[in-house]
């Protein structure tokens, strides 16, 4: 890659000249397909790693450690889940600020992908000896603390080597390579023929997947006299970033949170919704259904919306109208509750998401405040897609229990996700 900086070569000092300008400037170079397509490859492995897990093998362990221990399945899935997610929430900042002020010669971001792989991959083989609840949710923290160690950096590599008008065709990758991860992993753990080999499965998966990457491509350095001096205190107020001081960056990062809680509040209770309101005489399937829907159409306009995206050099009004058309699609659940209505509303909520999915993402990358700082605030927007996974359990139990039921928290899912469309006109300093 070419490089900015002194072109002389007369010793030691011109290469970490080049690396530091290359590691802290705004690239210009357009990515090829291999970095693309290697870049995606990782992440889709980690995806794996996570919805293996996620979909299939935790929820086996706990049918398994349940009995005697006074909890239910369901309550010893929801404790060992919500430990990882609140791991997750503190890893992925964490790691992307780590990455930030890595100094090795292997670069900034390279060094935290295969470390954080080879970690996940070892704690996926330790879920797979799990004797107990506790083996379980001691494994399951270790798969998201490590596995959010090579997402953070992943994500950061984007803005590292990505120009701004590339970005949102590798962000529709991306997105692309994250469904298939979340599909791939739940294959894996369902063919493997058992916990343990399903376990395995994903952990040679998620190790070997990111292999391709970090041989093929040379991370960029950072050189130590760019490095910010170490302090604890300004390391964790690094985290903080003032909406007052980077409003562009606070207006983005609460249309995501906003965009995501209502999609989270729609997933939240499906079953329930198919069983109870619709009265679908199999549940399951349904979901699965649904699910297949709103797969195909996602990743259908997940690469074609960012590409488009990319040619017009403009984010805004995609983020906007695909926020605009998930939320008439959740109030479509609320006002058309009928299982052609849901199969409708699926195929819109899927298109809508997936452009969302691919320009949202280089939206961000545009708003970031510094370059030193890209995988930290990156970490800190990623909050925006676990925080509402939290949220959403205790907004919508009392809504469904006490306020109206499902067609109320529909009507709620899609106020909430129009009002995070329109606040991105807010954001100033993007197209």
């Amino acid at each position: 890659m070419t490089t900015t900086g002194s072109s002389v070569d007369d010793g030691n000092p011109a290469p970490h000249t080049a690396a530091s300008a290359s590691a802290l400037t705004e690239p210009v170079e357009r990515v090829g397909r291999g970095w693309t397509s290697t870049l995606s490859l990782a992440n889709g492995a980690i995806w794996v790693g996570w919805y293996g897990p996620l979909q299939i093998l935790l929820a086996s362990q706990a049918k398994d450690f349940a009995p005697g221990t006074g909890m239910s399945k369901e309550t010893m899935l929801a404790w060992v889940t919500g430990a990882g997610a609140l791991v997750s929430l503190v890893a992925n900042p964490l790691f992307g600020a780590l990455s930030d002020r890595t100094t090795a010669r292997w670069g900034r971001r390279t060094p935290w992908i295969v470390g954080g792989a080879a970690g996940g991959a070892l704690s996926l083989l330790l879920l797979a000896g799990a004797g107990g609840v506790w083996t379980m949710a001691v494994g399951w923290c270790l798969v998201q603390l490590t596995l959010n160690a090579a997402f953070a950096a992943i994500t950061a590599a984007v803005p590292d080597r990505v120009p701004r008008l590339q970005r949102g065709s590798v962000g529709g990758w991306l997105g692309a390579a994250q469904i298939l991860g979340v599909v791939g992993g739940t294959g894996l753990a369902t063919a493997a023929g058992g916990i343990g080999a399903g376990y395995a499965a994903c952990a040679v998966f998620t190790a070997v997947g990111v292999l391709p990457y970090v041989l093929r491509h040379k991370d960029l350095r950072l050189a130590p006299a760019d490095r910010p001096v170490w302090s604890w205190p300004g390391f964790v107020r690094g985290f903080w970033l003032s909406p007052r001081r980077y409003p562009d960056l606070g207006w983005a990062w609460l249309t995501r949170f906003l965009i995501n809680l209502s999609n989270a509040l729609v997933l939240l209770y499906l079953l329930y919704y198919l069983r109870d309101r619709l009265h679908y005489h199999d549940p399951d399937q349904g979901v699965l259904i649904l699910t297949a829907v709103n797969s195909l159409t996602l990743l259908a306009t997940v690469v074609v919306g960012g590409v488009w995206s990319d040619r017009i050099g403009r984010r805004k009004p995609f983020v906007i109208w695909s926020g605009v058309l998930m939320a008439v699609a959740t109030a479509a659940l609320a006002g058309w509750q009928t299982w052609p209505g849901a199969i409708l509303a699926a195929a819109l909520l899927g298109i809508g998401f997936g452009v969302f999915t691919s320009v949202d993402f280089a939206l961000m990358t545009d708003v970031l405040p510094k370059a030193l700082d890209r995988g930290k605030d990156l970490g800190v927007i990623n909050v925006a897609n676990a925080l509402p996974q939290v949220a959403a359990p205790a907004l919508a139990a009392p809504i469904v229990t006490y306020l109206g039921g499902y067609r109320v928290l529909y009507l709620v899912a899609a106020v909430i996700g129009m009002a995070g469309a329109l606040l991105v006109r807010r954001i100033r300093g993007v197209d």
